[in-house]
Protein backbone atom coordinates (compact mmCIF):
# COMPACT_ATOMS: atom_id res chain seq x y z
CA UNK A 1 0.00 0.00 0.00
CA UNK A 2 0.84 3.10 -0.90
CA UNK A 3 0.50 6.35 1.35
CA UNK A 4 0.23 10.01 0.25
CA UNK A 5 -0.27 13.05 1.75
CA UNK A 6 -3.63 14.46 1.23
CA UNK A 7 -2.32 18.02 1.26
CA UNK A 8 0.53 17.09 -0.50
CA UNK A 9 0.64 17.73 -4.22
CA UNK A 10 2.40 16.11 -6.63
CA UNK A 11 4.28 19.16 -7.87
CA UNK A 12 5.41 19.47 -3.83
CA UNK A 13 6.24 15.67 -3.75
CA UNK A 14 8.17 15.75 -6.75
CA UNK A 15 10.03 18.79 -6.09
CA UNK A 16 10.95 17.41 -2.15
CA UNK A 17 12.27 13.88 -3.83
CA UNK A 18 14.16 16.14 -5.87
CA UNK A 19 16.14 18.29 -3.50
CA UNK A 20 16.36 15.09 -1.02
CA UNK A 21 18.21 12.99 -3.81
CA UNK A 22 19.99 16.11 -4.98
CA UNK A 23 21.20 16.39 -1.20
CA UNK A 24 21.88 12.77 -0.81
CA UNK A 25 24.52 12.95 -4.08
CA UNK A 26 26.00 15.81 -2.45
CA UNK A 27 26.49 13.82 1.12
CA UNK A 28 29.01 10.82 0.35
CA UNK A 29 27.78 9.47 4.02
CA UNK A 30 24.23 9.50 2.98
CA UNK A 31 24.96 7.11 0.34
CA UNK A 32 26.03 4.67 2.84
CA UNK A 33 23.85 1.47 4.02
CA UNK A 34 22.58 2.46 7.40
CA UNK A 35 24.50 -0.25 9.44
CA UNK A 36 27.79 1.67 7.83
CA UNK A 37 26.39 4.73 8.65
CA UNK A 38 26.14 3.91 12.23
CA UNK A 39 29.37 2.10 12.63
CA UNK A 40 31.05 5.24 11.41
CA UNK A 41 29.04 7.41 13.40
CA UNK A 42 30.10 5.34 16.62
CA UNK A 43 34.04 5.60 15.30
CA UNK A 44 33.80 9.42 15.12
CA UNK A 45 32.66 9.77 18.32
CA UNK A 46 35.08 7.39 19.64
CA UNK A 47 37.62 9.22 18.07
CA UNK A 48 36.47 12.75 19.23
CA UNK A 49 36.03 11.39 22.76
CA UNK A 50 39.58 10.54 22.83
CA UNK A 51 40.53 13.93 21.71
CA UNK A 52 38.97 15.36 24.31
CA UNK A 53 40.52 13.05 27.09
CA UNK A 54 43.74 13.53 25.49
CA UNK A 55 43.57 17.33 25.86
CA UNK A 56 41.52 17.62 29.15
CA UNK A 57 44.21 14.82 30.70
CA UNK A 58 40.50 13.56 32.02
CA UNK A 59 40.10 9.89 31.72
CA UNK A 60 36.29 9.42 33.22
CA UNK A 61 35.00 10.02 29.36
CA UNK A 62 35.64 6.50 28.04
CA UNK A 63 36.01 4.34 31.14
CA UNK A 64 34.15 1.37 31.40
CA UNK A 65 31.67 1.76 34.98
CA UNK A 66 31.12 5.18 32.80
CA UNK A 67 29.57 3.39 29.67
CA UNK A 68 28.00 0.97 32.16
CA UNK A 69 25.84 3.62 33.73
CA UNK A 70 25.00 5.52 30.63
CA UNK A 71 23.79 1.75 29.27
CA UNK A 72 21.61 1.78 32.78
CA UNK A 73 20.45 5.02 32.32
CA UNK A 74 19.74 5.02 28.82
CA UNK A 75 17.54 2.21 28.88
CA UNK A 76 14.43 4.33 30.74
CA UNK A 77 14.37 7.05 27.99
CA UNK A 78 15.07 4.94 25.22
CA UNK A 79 11.92 2.67 26.42
CA UNK A 80 9.91 5.80 26.95
CA UNK A 81 11.27 6.80 23.54
CA UNK A 82 10.15 3.57 22.03
CA UNK A 83 6.90 3.75 23.01
CA UNK A 84 6.16 7.51 21.82
CA UNK A 85 7.56 5.98 18.75
CA UNK A 86 4.68 3.25 18.56
CA UNK A 87 1.91 5.47 19.37
CA UNK A 88 2.90 8.41 17.01
CA UNK A 89 3.22 6.39 14.01
CA UNK A 90 -0.42 5.48 14.80
CA UNK A 91 -0.85 9.28 14.49
CA UNK A 92 -1.46 9.24 18.55
CA UNK A 93 0.75 11.90 19.88
CA UNK A 94 1.16 10.54 23.54
CA UNK A 95 2.50 13.11 26.11
CA UNK A 96 1.51 10.45 28.60
CA UNK A 97 4.57 8.94 28.49
CA UNK A 98 5.81 10.02 32.17
CA UNK A 99 2.49 9.10 33.79
CA UNK A 100 3.07 5.55 32.15
CA UNK A 101 6.25 5.41 33.21
CA UNK A 102 5.29 6.50 36.82
CA UNK A 103 2.38 3.28 36.87
CA UNK A 104 5.30 1.08 35.77
CA UNK A 105 7.55 2.16 39.03
CA UNK A 106 4.96 1.75 41.41
CA UNK A 107 3.30 -1.53 40.13
CA UNK A 108 6.89 -2.48 39.02
CA UNK A 109 7.52 -2.59 42.90
CA UNK A 110 4.50 -3.74 44.49
CA UNK A 111 4.34 -7.18 42.02
CA UNK A 112 7.79 -7.33 43.24
CA UNK A 113 7.46 -7.47 46.71
CA UNK A 114 4.12 -9.60 46.40
CA UNK A 115 5.15 -11.84 43.75
CA UNK A 116 8.64 -12.32 42.43
CA UNK A 117 11.09 -9.70 40.57
CA UNK A 118 9.96 -11.81 37.05
CA UNK A 119 6.20 -11.17 38.00
CA UNK A 120 6.69 -7.69 39.17
CA UNK A 121 8.00 -6.81 35.51
CA UNK A 122 5.22 -8.03 33.80
CA UNK A 123 2.80 -6.28 36.50
CA UNK A 124 5.05 -3.03 36.04
CA UNK A 125 4.29 -3.35 31.85
CA UNK A 126 0.63 -4.06 32.39
CA UNK A 127 0.51 -1.05 34.63
CA UNK A 128 2.01 1.15 32.03
CA UNK A 129 -0.44 -0.64 29.27
CA UNK A 130 -3.36 0.19 31.09
CA UNK A 131 -1.76 3.98 30.97
CA UNK A 132 -2.11 3.53 27.32
CA UNK A 133 -5.28 2.16 27.15
CA UNK A 134 -7.06 5.07 28.57
CA UNK A 135 -5.29 7.58 26.71
CA UNK A 136 -6.33 5.41 23.70
CA UNK A 137 -10.07 5.34 24.81
CA UNK A 138 -10.07 8.99 25.54
CA UNK A 139 -8.85 10.35 21.86
CA UNK A 140 -10.21 7.03 19.86
CA UNK A 141 -13.15 6.71 21.75
CA UNK A 142 -14.07 10.37 22.92
CA UNK A 143 -12.52 12.65 20.93
CA UNK A 144 -10.68 13.89 23.23
CA UNK A 145 -7.34 16.25 22.43
CA UNK A 146 -3.89 14.31 22.65
CA UNK A 147 -2.36 16.85 24.55
CA UNK A 148 -5.16 17.21 27.13
CA UNK A 149 -5.95 13.37 27.15
CA UNK A 150 -1.58 12.84 27.89
CA UNK A 151 -1.26 15.66 30.50
CA UNK A 152 -4.54 13.90 32.11
CA UNK A 153 -2.55 10.93 32.63
CA UNK A 154 0.27 12.08 33.75
CA UNK A 155 -1.27 13.68 36.63
CA UNK A 156 -3.60 10.83 37.41
CA UNK A 157 -1.03 8.23 37.51
CA UNK A 158 1.13 10.34 39.90
CA UNK A 159 -2.17 10.96 42.50
CA UNK A 160 -3.31 6.98 41.93
CA UNK A 161 0.17 5.76 43.15
CA UNK A 162 0.94 8.17 45.55
CA UNK A 163 -2.74 7.34 47.28
CA UNK A 164 -2.36 3.32 46.69
CA UNK A 165 1.14 3.63 48.30
CA UNK A 166 -0.03 5.15 51.52
CA UNK A 167 -3.19 2.67 51.30
CA UNK A 168 -1.08 -0.20 50.81
CA UNK A 169 2.24 0.42 52.64
CA UNK A 170 1.72 3.69 54.68
CA UNK A 171 3.71 6.21 53.32
CA UNK A 172 2.75 8.39 50.24
CA UNK A 173 6.60 9.29 49.15
CA UNK A 174 8.15 5.52 48.79
CA UNK A 175 7.60 1.83 49.05
CA UNK A 176 9.40 -1.00 51.00
CA UNK A 177 12.60 -2.33 48.99
CA UNK A 178 12.48 -4.89 46.98
CA UNK A 179 13.25 -8.25 48.41
CA UNK A 180 15.24 -8.97 45.00
CA UNK A 181 15.33 -8.00 41.19
CA UNK A 182 15.93 -10.19 38.02
CA UNK A 183 19.58 -11.13 37.77
CA UNK A 184 22.46 -9.81 35.18
CA UNK A 185 24.15 -11.88 32.75
CA UNK A 186 27.54 -11.13 30.47
CA UNK A 187 27.65 -10.66 27.00
CA UNK A 188 29.06 -13.45 25.45
CA UNK A 189 31.87 -13.29 22.77
CA UNK A 190 33.01 -15.54 19.91
CA UNK A 191 34.87 -17.86 22.19
CA UNK A 192 31.59 -18.66 23.72
CA UNK A 193 30.42 -19.92 20.76
CA UNK A 194 32.80 -21.81 19.43
CA UNK A 195 33.94 -23.40 22.85
CA UNK A 196 37.71 -22.28 22.31
CA UNK A 197 39.45 -19.51 24.00
CA UNK A 198 40.91 -16.84 20.83
CA UNK A 199 44.12 -14.56 21.04
CA UNK A 200 43.84 -11.23 20.09
CA UNK A 201 45.61 -11.19 16.42
CA UNK A 202 43.53 -14.46 15.89
CA UNK A 203 40.19 -12.65 16.89
CA UNK A 204 41.01 -9.32 14.48
CA UNK A 205 41.48 -12.13 11.85
CA UNK A 206 37.34 -13.16 12.43
CA UNK A 207 36.52 -9.58 12.65
CA UNK A 208 37.79 -8.51 9.47
CA UNK A 209 36.62 -11.49 7.60
CA UNK A 210 32.98 -11.21 9.23
CA UNK A 211 33.08 -7.36 8.27
CA UNK A 212 34.09 -8.08 4.74
CA UNK A 213 30.92 -10.89 4.51
CA UNK A 214 28.62 -8.05 6.10
CA UNK A 215 29.65 -5.72 3.65
CA UNK A 216 29.51 -7.88 0.64
CA UNK A 217 25.88 -8.94 2.03
CA UNK A 218 24.46 -5.30 1.98
CA UNK A 219 26.48 -4.60 -1.59
CA UNK A 220 24.97 -8.16 -3.12
CA UNK A 221 22.23 -8.98 -1.88
CA UNK A 222 20.22 -6.05 -3.66
CA UNK A 223 16.26 -6.22 -4.13
CA UNK A 224 16.80 -7.15 -7.71
CA UNK A 225 19.02 -9.87 -6.59
CA UNK A 226 16.74 -11.20 -4.03
CA UNK A 227 13.74 -10.67 -6.04
CA UNK A 228 14.51 -14.51 -7.81
CA UNK A 229 14.40 -15.76 -4.11
CA UNK A 230 11.89 -14.51 -2.99
CA UNK A 231 9.46 -15.35 -5.55
CA UNK A 232 10.93 -19.49 -4.67
CA UNK A 233 10.87 -19.24 -1.28
CA UNK A 234 8.06 -16.64 -0.40
CA UNK A 235 7.84 -14.06 2.30
CA UNK A 236 10.85 -16.09 3.76
CA UNK A 237 13.07 -15.02 0.79
CA UNK A 238 12.36 -11.44 1.32
CA UNK A 239 13.90 -11.68 4.73
CA UNK A 240 17.05 -12.98 2.94
CA UNK A 241 18.98 -10.01 3.18
CA UNK A 242 18.22 -8.75 6.46
CA UNK A 243 18.49 -12.13 7.87
CA UNK A 244 22.15 -12.20 6.45
CA UNK A 245 23.60 -8.83 7.41
CA UNK A 246 21.57 -9.21 11.00
CA UNK A 247 23.43 -12.73 11.36
CA UNK A 248 26.68 -11.45 10.56
CA UNK A 249 26.31 -8.43 12.57
CA UNK A 250 25.88 -10.48 15.70
CA UNK A 251 28.80 -12.40 14.79
CA UNK A 252 30.75 -9.14 14.34
CA UNK A 253 29.28 -7.87 17.70
CA UNK A 254 30.53 -10.93 19.32
CA UNK A 255 33.94 -10.88 18.19
CA UNK A 256 34.33 -7.10 19.25
CA UNK A 257 33.55 -8.67 23.18
CA UNK A 258 36.08 -10.67 22.80
CA UNK A 259 38.18 -8.30 21.44
CA UNK A 260 37.58 -5.61 24.13
CA UNK A 261 39.86 -6.43 27.03
CA UNK A 262 43.14 -7.20 24.35
CA UNK A 263 42.02 -3.53 22.31
CA UNK A 264 42.00 -2.06 25.93
CA UNK A 265 45.50 -3.00 26.91
CA UNK A 266 47.25 -1.26 23.53
CA UNK A 267 47.15 2.06 24.64
CA UNK A 268 46.84 3.44 21.66
CA UNK A 269 45.07 6.61 20.53
CA UNK A 270 41.36 5.59 20.26
CA UNK A 271 41.77 1.95 20.58
CA UNK A 272 42.14 1.11 24.32
CA UNK A 273 39.18 3.78 24.76
CA UNK A 274 37.12 1.96 22.20
CA UNK A 275 37.88 -1.61 24.62
CA UNK A 276 37.06 -0.33 27.94
CA UNK A 277 33.76 0.98 25.85
CA UNK A 278 32.55 -2.17 25.17
CA UNK A 279 34.00 -3.41 28.35
CA UNK A 280 31.67 -0.90 30.29
CA UNK A 281 28.90 -2.03 27.55
CA UNK A 282 28.91 -5.61 27.86
CA UNK A 283 30.19 -6.65 31.50
CA UNK A 284 27.06 -7.99 34.16
CA UNK A 285 24.19 -6.50 32.01
CA UNK A 286 20.37 -6.07 33.77
CA UNK A 287 18.19 -9.03 31.80
CA UNK A 288 15.74 -5.54 32.07
CA UNK A 289 18.54 -3.79 29.66
CA UNK A 290 18.52 -6.97 27.62
CA UNK A 291 15.18 -6.91 27.05
CA UNK A 292 15.20 -2.85 26.45
CA UNK A 293 18.01 -3.38 23.88
CA UNK A 294 16.19 -6.49 21.94
CA UNK A 295 12.91 -4.13 22.21
CA UNK A 296 14.20 -1.89 18.91
CA UNK A 297 14.76 -4.29 16.94
CA UNK A 298 12.32 -6.39 17.22
CA UNK A 299 10.42 -3.03 16.63
CA UNK A 300 11.77 -2.30 13.53
CA UNK A 301 10.53 -5.51 12.52
CA UNK A 302 7.42 -5.68 13.47
CA UNK A 303 7.01 -1.87 12.49
CA UNK A 304 8.59 -2.32 9.04
CA UNK A 305 9.14 -5.30 7.69
CA UNK A 306 5.15 -6.80 8.58
CA UNK A 307 2.08 -6.71 7.12
CA UNK A 308 0.54 -5.11 11.06
CA UNK A 309 3.26 -2.41 10.56
CA UNK A 310 2.80 -1.71 7.51
CA UNK A 311 -1.15 -1.20 8.39
CA UNK A 312 -0.45 0.75 11.79
CA UNK A 313 2.07 3.07 9.96
CA UNK A 314 -0.77 3.68 6.71
CA UNK A 315 -3.22 4.88 9.73
CA UNK A 316 -0.38 7.46 11.05
CA UNK A 317 0.23 8.65 7.90
CA UNK A 318 -3.31 8.89 6.02
CA UNK A 319 -6.23 7.30 8.13
CA UNK A 320 -8.56 7.78 5.75
CA UNK A 321 -6.71 6.02 3.01
CA UNK A 322 -6.12 2.97 5.13
CA UNK A 323 -9.43 2.77 6.18
CA UNK A 324 -10.60 2.74 2.36
CA UNK A 325 -9.12 -0.18 1.84
CA UNK A 326 -10.32 -2.31 5.27
CA UNK A 327 -7.63 -1.07 7.77
CA UNK A 328 -9.97 -0.80 11.38
CA UNK A 329 -8.20 2.22 12.13
CA UNK A 330 -9.56 2.51 15.47
CA UNK A 331 -8.40 -0.94 16.63
CA UNK A 332 -4.60 0.07 15.19
CA UNK A 333 -4.48 3.20 17.05
CA UNK A 334 -5.71 1.52 20.67
CA UNK A 335 -3.29 -1.20 20.07
CA UNK A 336 -0.16 1.08 19.23
CA UNK A 337 -1.49 3.00 21.80
CA UNK A 338 -1.47 0.11 24.57
CA UNK A 339 2.10 -1.18 23.49
CA UNK A 340 3.34 2.19 23.72
CA UNK A 341 2.43 2.72 27.51
CA UNK A 342 3.29 -1.26 27.97
CA UNK A 343 7.06 0.02 26.82
CA UNK A 344 7.02 3.33 29.39
CA UNK A 345 5.68 0.85 31.70
CA UNK A 346 8.83 -1.23 31.43
CA UNK A 347 10.84 2.12 31.52
CA UNK A 348 9.35 2.62 34.99
CA UNK A 349 10.35 -0.50 36.16
CA UNK A 350 13.61 -0.39 34.69
CA UNK A 351 14.67 2.64 37.47
CA UNK A 352 13.06 0.52 39.72
CA UNK A 353 15.01 -2.53 39.39
CA UNK A 354 18.70 -0.80 38.14
CA UNK A 355 18.91 2.32 40.41
CA UNK A 356 16.38 2.60 44.03
CA UNK A 357 15.19 -1.14 44.30
CA UNK A 358 12.08 0.76 45.30
CA UNK A 359 9.19 3.15 44.30
CA UNK A 360 9.82 6.82 44.90
CA UNK A 361 7.43 9.77 44.27
CA UNK A 362 9.13 11.71 41.64
CA UNK A 363 11.76 9.02 40.49
CA UNK A 364 10.63 9.30 36.26
CA UNK A 365 12.27 13.15 37.27
CA UNK A 366 10.83 14.34 33.56
CA UNK A 367 12.67 10.83 31.36
CA UNK A 368 9.08 10.74 29.98
CA UNK A 369 9.40 13.79 28.47
CA UNK A 370 13.35 13.52 27.50
CA UNK A 371 12.06 10.04 25.49
CA UNK A 372 9.82 12.23 23.79
CA UNK A 373 12.42 14.60 22.72
CA UNK A 374 14.86 11.45 21.95
CA UNK A 375 11.84 9.87 19.59
CA UNK A 376 11.79 13.18 17.41
CA UNK A 377 15.69 13.69 17.75
CA UNK A 378 15.81 9.98 15.93
CA UNK A 379 12.93 11.27 13.62
CA UNK A 380 10.33 8.45 14.62
CA UNK A 381 12.61 5.86 13.72
CA UNK A 382 13.84 3.37 16.08
CA UNK A 383 17.83 3.45 15.29
CA UNK A 384 17.54 6.95 15.39
CA UNK A 385 15.59 7.17 18.67
CA UNK A 386 18.26 4.47 20.10
CA UNK A 387 21.15 7.15 19.42
CA UNK A 388 18.84 10.42 21.14
CA UNK A 389 18.08 7.84 24.13
CA UNK A 390 21.65 7.20 24.37
CA UNK A 391 22.84 10.96 23.76
CA UNK A 392 20.78 11.92 26.42
CA UNK A 393 21.77 8.74 29.13
CA UNK A 394 25.65 9.85 28.28
CA UNK A 395 24.89 13.27 29.53
CA UNK A 396 22.47 11.82 32.69
CA UNK A 397 25.82 10.21 33.74
CA UNK A 398 28.03 12.96 32.76
CA UNK A 399 26.15 14.75 34.90
CA UNK A 400 26.70 12.23 38.13
CA UNK A 401 30.07 13.28 37.73
CA UNK A 402 32.41 15.86 39.04
CA UNK A 403 32.73 19.48 37.55
CA UNK A 404 35.99 19.12 35.97
CA UNK A 405 34.96 15.58 34.25
CA UNK A 406 31.89 17.33 32.75
CA UNK A 407 34.41 20.22 31.87
CA UNK A 408 35.62 17.92 29.58
CA UNK A 409 32.06 17.94 27.75
CA UNK A 410 32.80 21.23 26.20
CA UNK A 411 36.04 19.85 24.31
CA UNK A 412 33.77 17.17 23.24
CA UNK A 413 31.25 19.79 21.50
CA UNK A 414 34.41 21.56 20.06
CA UNK A 415 35.36 19.02 18.56
CA UNK A 416 32.61 17.59 17.30
CA UNK A 417 31.49 20.66 15.99
CA UNK A 418 34.74 20.42 13.87
CA UNK A 419 33.29 17.53 12.56
CA UNK A 420 29.85 18.93 11.93
CA UNK A 421 31.87 21.76 9.96
CA UNK A 422 34.05 19.31 7.71
CA UNK A 423 30.32 17.38 6.59
CA UNK A 424 28.72 20.91 5.62
CA UNK A 425 31.50 21.88 3.78
CA UNK A 426 31.16 18.81 1.98
CA UNK A 427 27.94 19.14 1.19
CA UNK A 428 27.72 22.39 0.36
CA UNK A 429 25.93 23.86 3.40
CA UNK A 430 27.57 27.12 3.93
CA UNK A 431 25.70 29.35 6.02
CA UNK A 432 25.14 26.04 8.27
CA UNK A 433 28.86 25.38 8.45
CA UNK A 434 29.61 29.26 9.56
CA UNK A 435 27.55 29.01 12.54
CA UNK A 436 28.44 25.46 13.31
CA UNK A 437 32.09 27.17 13.34
CA UNK A 438 30.22 30.10 15.39
CA UNK A 439 29.28 28.31 18.26
CA UNK A 440 32.04 25.53 18.51
CA UNK A 441 34.66 28.89 18.92
CA UNK A 442 32.29 29.64 21.67
CA UNK A 443 31.89 26.77 23.48
CA UNK A 444 36.21 25.91 22.80
CA UNK A 445 36.06 30.05 24.59
CA UNK A 446 34.30 28.05 27.47
CA UNK A 447 36.27 25.66 28.09
CA UNK A 448 39.62 27.70 28.23
CA UNK A 449 38.39 30.64 30.10
CA UNK A 450 36.44 27.86 33.02
CA UNK A 451 38.42 25.21 35.45
CA UNK A 452 34.83 23.66 36.00
CA UNK A 453 31.17 23.61 34.99
CA UNK A 454 28.79 25.29 37.68
CA UNK A 455 27.13 22.51 39.42
CA UNK A 456 23.77 24.36 38.18
CA UNK A 457 24.59 23.26 34.63
CA UNK A 458 25.49 20.11 35.63
CA UNK A 459 22.67 19.04 36.91
CA UNK A 460 20.16 21.00 34.46
CA UNK A 461 22.84 19.00 31.79
CA UNK A 462 20.31 16.38 30.13
CA UNK A 463 17.88 19.00 30.06
CA UNK A 464 19.45 21.57 28.27
CA UNK A 465 20.79 18.35 25.87
CA UNK A 466 16.93 17.89 25.44
CA UNK A 467 16.54 21.59 24.53
CA UNK A 468 19.64 21.84 21.88
CA UNK A 469 18.72 18.81 19.88
CA UNK A 470 15.48 19.75 19.33
CA UNK A 471 16.25 23.00 18.25
CA UNK A 472 18.82 21.98 16.13
CA UNK A 473 17.47 18.93 14.39
CA UNK A 474 14.10 20.48 13.75
CA UNK A 475 15.23 21.44 9.88
CA UNK A 476 15.60 17.58 9.12
CA UNK A 477 12.24 15.84 10.86
CA UNK A 478 9.81 14.06 9.03
CA UNK A 479 6.65 13.22 11.39
CA UNK A 480 3.78 11.13 10.40
CA UNK A 481 1.56 13.08 7.98
CA UNK A 482 -1.86 12.34 10.24
CA UNK A 483 0.47 12.71 13.86
CA UNK A 484 -2.11 14.07 16.31
CA UNK A 485 -4.91 14.74 13.78
CA UNK A 486 -8.44 14.13 14.79
CA UNK A 487 -10.07 11.08 13.20
CA UNK A 488 -13.72 10.11 12.43
CA UNK A 489 -14.79 6.90 10.98
CA UNK A 490 -16.02 7.18 7.56
CA UNK A 491 -14.91 10.97 7.54
CA UNK A 492 -14.06 10.98 4.16
CA UNK A 493 -17.54 10.68 3.37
Amino acid sequence: MTVVDPDTTAADTVASAADAEAARRRDPIARLPVSVRFALYAVVFVFVLTAAEQISGQSRLTAANTWASALKLTIPIALAALGGLWAERAGIVNIGLEGMMILGTFFGAWGCIQFGPWQGVLIGVLGGAVGGLVHAIAVVAFGVDHIVSGVAVNILAAGVTQFLNFDWFGSTNQSPRLPEVVGSVRVPGLHDLLGARLTGPSLLVWLAALLVLAVASVRFLTPERVEPLRRRLGPVGSFARPAAVTVLGLLSLLVVVDLAPYLARQERFGISELGRIVMGLTAEVSWIVVIGVVAFPLTTLILWHTKFGLRLRSVGEDPVAAESVGVNVYRMKVVATTVSGALAGLGGVSLVYLFANQYRAGQTNGRGYIGLAAMIFGNWRPGGTAVGAGLFGFTDTLSLLSGQATHALLLVVAIGAGVMVLRAIITGRWLSSLAIVAAGLAVYGWYLVTDELPNEIVVFLPHLTTLLVLTFASQRLRPPAADGQPYRRGQAG
